[in-house]
């Protein structure tokens, strides 16, 4: 079952741009890790505070070997260096998964593929 995480943080103080720069090899590092289908911190074009974190995950056990280990660890050191706040992250279980467009190239908000 895949899993996704999904998600805002914010930086205060003008860091975002520095803590996205300090933490984007341990960004690089985590997509090497097995069962890591995406893993992206960006930031909010709208917002100067405001970052989004995406990730998905073939399955529970690798984002749980993931969650007990050094990038992740790493990662919340680094991010926590710079006072975030207002972090609203999620995990979600994902029970289909098809494309967005039909093949037709038409897009579409049901799951036709059912």
């Amino acid at each position: 079952m895949t899993v996704l995480i999904a998600g805002t943080l914010d930086f205060p103080n003008g860091n975002r741009e520095k803590a996205l720069a300090e933490t984007a090899k341990l960004v690089d590092d985590t997509r090497a890790q097995q069962g890591c289908l995406h893993y992206v911190w960006s930031a909010d074009p709208t917002s100067t505070t405001r970052a989004y974190v995406f990730e998905k995950w073939a399955c529970v056990e690798d984002l749980a070997a993931h969650l007990a280990g050094p990038y992740y660890q790493n990662m919340l050191a680094a991010l926590g260096s710079y006072g975030i706040a207002d972090v609203e992250v999620a995990k979600y279980k994902v029970a289909l998964e098809e494309p967005v467009y039909d093949p037709e190239g038409r897009p579409r908000a049901d799951f036709f593929t059912e």
